[in-house]
């Protein structure tokens, strides 16, 4: 896909939705921060409807950490692997108490070193909590970066270092969400929606060509 194209993908984009952000609810770069570890192999809305009975709770690194593993548990019950999605927020909490006056850090390797976090997840921070222009790719960005051939790659680390060569300066902040947002709407796993997707005349998919593996 030539430079012309890709920037046309992001104009039509960002025309449709001037001011896309992250669909899990938050009001604090901690509260995003849980969620993000929350919603790996899970739903948004399945977060959120746990947020929503833990935040009016506890919505602190003490507050939280207080709770301890198996009072967190009542209320992230509904969410996949929550046990260990447990243990790995109150020792997160545990860190940010002890090691940064338990505020959320602000540099890739501090969000990597919590546990449960890994580059996606300190990726969605960086982005959408302090602005930073990074794109994290997840399985939505995986298929719609290979699908279109934005950006296409055999790994999650070849797709995300192609989209941040390629993604124009002014698209980066949003970018990360805009396809996001497509690939869970439009240009979905099974059944892509061609017939209502406004970049159907710039992608490039074939229906023939198979996608690489999944994304983790």
């Amino acid at each position: 896909m030539n430079a012309d194209k890709r920037r046309a993908i992001f104009e039509r984009l960002r025309e449709a939705n001037p001011h896309p952000t992250t669909e899990l609810e938050y009001s604090t770069p901690f509260e995003l921060l849980i969620a993000v570890l929350l919603s790996a192999q899970a739903t948004d809305v399945s977060v959120n409807k746990a947020t929503r009975k833990l935040y009016p709770v506890a919505n602190t690194p003490a507050a939280i950490h207080a709770l301890g593993v198996d009072e967190l548990m009542t209320y992230i019950q509904t969410i996949g692997l929550y046990r260990t999605k447990a243990k790995n927020v109150i020792a997160t909490c545990r860190i940010l108490l002890d090691e940064h006056e338990g505020e959320v850090p602000r540099t890739r390797e501090a969000l990597e070193a919590l546990p449960g976090v890994g580059r996606k997840t300190a990726n969605v921070v960086l982005n959408t909590a302090f602005g930073e222009p990074t794109i994290a790719v997840d399985t939505h960005i995986f298929r719609v970066s290979n699908r279109t051939h934005l950006a296409p790659g055999k790994t999650v680390e070849i797709v995300e270092t192609k989209l941040m060569k390629f993604v124009a300066p002014e698209f980066m902040q949003d970018a990360h969400h805009w396809l996001i947002l497509h690939g869970r709407y439009t240009c979905t796993a099974r059944s892509p929606k061609c017939w209502n997707c406004l970049i159907a005349d710039l992608c490039e998919y074939k229906t023939k060509t198979p996608l690489p593996a999944k994304a983790v």
